[in-house]
């Protein structure tokens, strides 16, 4: 279970949530809406604890210390319901039975009785269908949290009867200072993986810890260090060796590496590099390319990102990226 003080930036959100529940104005319903990694499970945690917390301080954190924070924390209290399913989607059963049955039942030691539903937009139409009842005359105790990271896949009267709270990218400068703060990563490591995750705390974390992102890191960097002296049948060979994996991870480093050359020729500053080890190579590339070059190769490479989101063939998609990349 997680405090807000755990939710790293969102300021926004938190501002709106603590006002609410210090107030003692909040929703009956809401929508926490972000990609993958992005922070819902901690923001709903947060919301959940601190409104059932016995000792909170004007709704700005829970203690951590009560009863029902430690209930919480063990994901052992009465009163904070997780909606779960068994098969890819949450069928009208699960919502009836784990929450509309449940739902006229008082609180059994709190104010609130707070339903989470984690993969909201997995339900199916029956289910929301069924929910969307319960939502529009809940009882005065109930909180609904739907977490979504495809608010598309809700429906539209679902939505108008919900407070959507969004949750933004995060900074580069946020995610790596808490992972050399937290995580005690070197500082390039962290700024590579914050800069790669694009603004995804939970993917940050995910691949700054992780043995495959530094040996995936290690593969591109052996690949770009020596692309200006190698043959385009090299060059291809070892991007389909890329594609063993996921293709778009790599690309990705590759997109933050031409960044890099690109802010280098502009600046000639190596402390905003995000590769700053290499920075000789980069400086050598910074200077035989011209600035139209490196953003015909940094374009090349979104291209062929989206090309292959849109299920292009593989082969000619990697064909004209090399083609970029060498011309």
């Amino acid at each position: 279970m997680a405090n807000f003080k755990d939710i790293i930036g969102q300021q926004q959100v938190k501002n709106h949530l603590q006002s609410a529940i210090k107030q003692n104005n909040i929703s009956h319903a809401y929508i926490l809406c972000g990609e993958k990694g992005s922070g819902k499970r901690t923001v709903s945690d947060a919301i959940a604890q601190t409104i059932q917390c016995e000792n909170r301080n004007d709704g700005m954190d829970a203690c951590e210390i009560c009863k029902s924070c430690m209930q919480a924390k063990s994901h052992n209290h009465p009163d904070i319901k997780y909606i779960t399913h068994e098969k890819a989607s949450i069928s009208v059963d699960d919502i009836r039975e784990q929450l509309n049955n449940d739902i006229s039942i008082k609180p059994y030691s709190s104010d609130y009785k707070i339903y989470i539903i984690p993969d909201s937009n997995k339900m199916t139409e029956q289910a929301q269908n069924a929910l969307l009842k319960t939502i529009e005359e809940p009882p005065a105790y109930a909180i609904i949290i739907l977490i979504t990271d495809n608010i598309s896949g809700l429906l539209p009267t679902i939505q108008s009867r919900c407070v959507t709270l969004n949750l933004k990218p995060l900074s580069n400068n946020e995610i790596a200072g808490y992972l050399t703060t937290h995580l005690k990563l070197e500082p390039e490591r962290a700024q590579i993986a914050a800069g790669f995750c694009q603004g995804n705390m939970g993917k940050a974390i995910r691949f700054a810890s992780s043995a495959d992102f530094q040996e995936m890191k290690q593969e591109i960097l052996s690949l770009l260090k020596s692309i200006d002296t190698m043959e385009i049948t090299e060059i291809t060979s070892a991007i389909r060796n890329f594609s063993k994996n996921n293709i778009n991870d790599y690309l990705d480093l590759m997109l933050l590496w031409y960044r890099d050359v690109l802010m280098f020729k502009v600046t000639k500053d190596t402390n905003l590099l995000l590769y700053q080890g290499e920075y000789k190579t980069i400086s050598k590339q910074a200077s035989t390319r011209g600035y139209e070059d490196i953003e015909k190769i940094i374009k090349a490479i979104d291209k062929a990102k989206t090309r292959l989101d849109a299920n292009v063939n593989f082969e000619i998609v990697m064909e004209l990226l090399v083609l970029a990349l060498k011309d």
